[in-house]
Parts: C-alpha cells; structure tokens; sequence
C-alpha cells in the first residue's frame, strides 16, 4: 500500500538535491536564463553530485518530449525503470526518489536540471529497453532522444525517419526536431521505421553516436522558457548504425512492438509532472514570502471568504499544488511496484502541468509589479511553465490516453 510519508531512505537524497537546487540552480538561473545556447560550466562541477544520486538508485536517466507540432523535448534528471515483476510487499525504489529528488531540483531551475549531463531521454529508453550488453556499452554516456519531426508530433506512430537494413548496419534517413541536450549528448536515440506501411509495429529505436558523420546538426531552438536546456534539430543523411545498437527486438511483431517503445513514457511522464510540482513549489514558496512582507497571511483554517483575495487564492493554489503532488507520487509509486501506470502517468503529467501553468501565472498576478519585474524570478519561472504542459505529450494527448483506459477503447476507437 502507497504511504504519502516520505521514505526515510531518501532523506539524504533529497537534502544533496535541495542543496543543489538552494547552492547552485538558483544562484546562477538568470545568467543562463539570458545565455541562450550557452552551456553552464558550473554543471561540471556537479558531476560528482549526480554520480552520488545514481549510486542512490535515483538516476538512470530521464528526460521529456514533444508530442505536438510545436515545443520542445527536454531531458532530466534520473528516471528510474520499471520493475520487471511485481514484489511482495511496499517497494519505494528509483522511480519515486527520481520524483523526488526533482522535485528539488526543479524548485531551483528546471532548464538547468534538464540540462545535468548523463540524465537524457535516451538515457531512460536505454534503461527500458536495452539488453545487458547494450546497457553495459551506453550505461555511463549521456543520451538524448530524437523522436518528434516536422510532420509528426502527438502521432509517434506515424514517425517517417527511415531504417533500411544493409548488411550489418541500418541506413537511417529522416529529420529530428526537438531534441533536447542534442548538441551536448554523447549518444542520440533515434525513432525510425522499419517499414511505413505497417505503422507503429515498424517503429524501432536506434542508439546513434554523437560523431556520426550521418547525423548532422542544423540548428539550436530558441525558446520562450528553459533556456539552461539546449534543443537542437538534426538531419540524417544516410546514417550508418551497427544492428547490434538496436534497442529491442529487431522482428516486427503483430502485437506489442510498439508498446515496448512507449513503456519509456510511462516512467518519464510522472518526471515531467514531478518538474511541474518543484516549479509550482518555488513559484508559491517565493509568492508568500512576498505577500507577507506585504502583511499578508493565508489562513488555512479560517473561511476563505473572510481573508483577503490574495490569501484565498494562494490557498486554493496549494490545494490544486496538493493533488498534483499525490498524482505524482501515486504513478512513481506504481512504476516502481510493477503495477501498470499508463493512465496513472497521463493522470499526473495532465494535471501537473496544467496546474504549473496556473500557479506559476497566478502568483505573477499576486505579486503584481514584483512578480512581472527581473528582479524576481517569478517571470522566469511563468515562462518555463508552460513547456512543462507540453512535451511528454500535450495536455489534450494525456487527456485523449486517460479516456481511452477508462473507456476500453483502442486508439483507432478514439482519436
């Protein structure tokens, strides 16, 4: 049975990320915040930091996509894989200190949390699905994912990136766009089809080096928010990859094949909802300092309508805050338990990125000329907002996957 205590275990975990997020995020978010493109040296400084959170089983990469037409596809820190089998008893493992220790991270910047070396999207996918071998290989090298394209956002089944096998290599040919720490990553995961004509069963993963003559960067993303988190978009051009680096079974399955793909996302949506909850901690942590140095104090047990209006609404903002954090920690939980979480993971992702949104925007409002000023990070952080309630799949597409489970309905059933 899921305890909404946090586990003692985890104490030391989430006090180094606290410090993290406090010591160095914070300090430092503006500069990189007007430093588009430019990466923070000051991260390298932290290596050590994260191998101490993967030594915790908190970091086995992590990350985030787009699956709209527009946005962009983050990767953060440590993603936990799902348990194989389900244990006997209460199992708080990797997936719920992962949203955890984001959770605090996030608190002091989100795109430089996305932007920690070795804690990509493609990370995660590695974790997932690898096989040892493979795992062994890519374990310690930072992975991006490329998985959106110019014509293919929610739609991942719809991919047109082209994987044609030729000896002992596949030839890869299609474009990538979206691809978060795509300069900065060693290795890039790359969405491909085997065939076209058989939709999503066809779609394979494939583990590209950096260096491949045939992946060629075309240009770095300007963006409205994250800008610590570099976002890059590729070509592949006759792009060369050893079979062996495949992730997956190569055969094109009937049922299933495109399952094992998406199972990634299972794990990685509730840490996109857990960068969504650190952010709106920060954004209502700093508005009420705020309002009480304006002598303004919420009450929790006094009647809304007897406060002032900023004091009402700040504590319904800790309420919506509330739910999403228990959405969080329910689907981390059942991740880490073997329990299936698809909805459960759509459930927090739609919810805490909606809810991010309008905290973040709120206490911009409840703090007036302050919160709309550079002197505060508030703007900052309303502007970071709402990437977090669009990559890992958009609001609409969580929404369209909660009804489907509790629906029955296939994707062909309801679109």
């Amino acid at each position: 049975m899921i305890d909404l205590e946090v586990p003692r275990k985890f104490g030391p975990l989430l006090k180094q990320a606290a410090g993290l997020a406090d010591q160095v995020f914070r300090p430092i978010s503006r500069k990189y915040d007007l430093a588009e493109h430019d990466y923070p040296h000051e991260l390298d400084l932290m290596s050590a930091v994260i191998d101490g959170l993967s030594d915790s089983g908190a970091s086995q990469g992590a990350g985030a996509r787009t699956t709209s037409g527009g946005g962009s596809e983050p990767a953060g820190v440590g993603a936990g894989s799902r348990a194989a089998t389900p244990k006997s008893g209460n199992v708080n493992g990797s997936n719920l200190s992962s949203v955890l220790s984001i959770m605090q991270t996030c608190r002091g910047d989100v795109g430089l949390t996305l932007a920690l070396p070795r804690q990509g999207l493609g990370n995660a996918a590695i974790a997932a699905v690898a096989s040892p071998e493979q795992k062994a290989r890519f374990g310690t090298k930072w992975a991006a994912m490329a998985i959106t394209e110019p014509n293919t956002g929610s739609d991942s089944g719809a991919i047109r990136t082209t994987a044609v096998k030729d000896g002992e290599d596949y030839v890869l040919n299609g474009e990538k766009i979206f691809v978060t720490s795509g300069e900065r990553a060693e290795l890039v995961v790359v969405w491909a089809t085997l065939d076209r004509s058989l939709g999503k069963r066809a779609i394979k993963s494939f583990v590209v080096r950096r260096d491949n003559p045939g992946l060629k960067l075309v240009r770095l993303e300007h963006k409205l928010g994250i800008r610590a988190s570099d976002t890059a978009a590729f070509t592949l051009d006759n792009c060369r990859v050893p079979a062996h680096d495949l992730l997956g079974d190569p055969e094109i399955r009937i049922e299933g094949g495109f399952g094992g793909a998406m199972q990634t996302f299972d794990n990685t949506r509730p840490l996109v909802a857990a960068m969504a909850v650190g952010l709106s901690r920060a954004c209502l942590d700093r508005t009420t300092e705020l309002l009480a140095d304006a002598g303004i104090a919420p009450d929790p047990a006094a009647p809304a309508r007897t406060q002032p209006y900023a004091a009402a609404r700040l504590l319904q903002l800790e309420a919506d805050y509330e739910a999403a954090y228990l959405l969080t920690l329910r689907a981390a939980w059942m991740a880490d338990n073997g329990t299936p979480n698809s909805m459960q993971a759509s459930m927090a992702k739609a919810k805490a990125g909606r809810t991010c949104v309008e905290i973040a925007l709120a206490c911009v409002e409840l703090c007036g000329a302050t919160g709309y000023a550079e002197t505060e990070l508030l703007e900052k952080w309303a502007r970071d907002a709402k990437i977090l309630d669009i990559f890992e799949g958009t609001q609409q597409i969580q929404l369209l996957v909660v009804a489907r489970r509790l629906l029955g309905l296939s994707s062909s059933e309801l679109k």
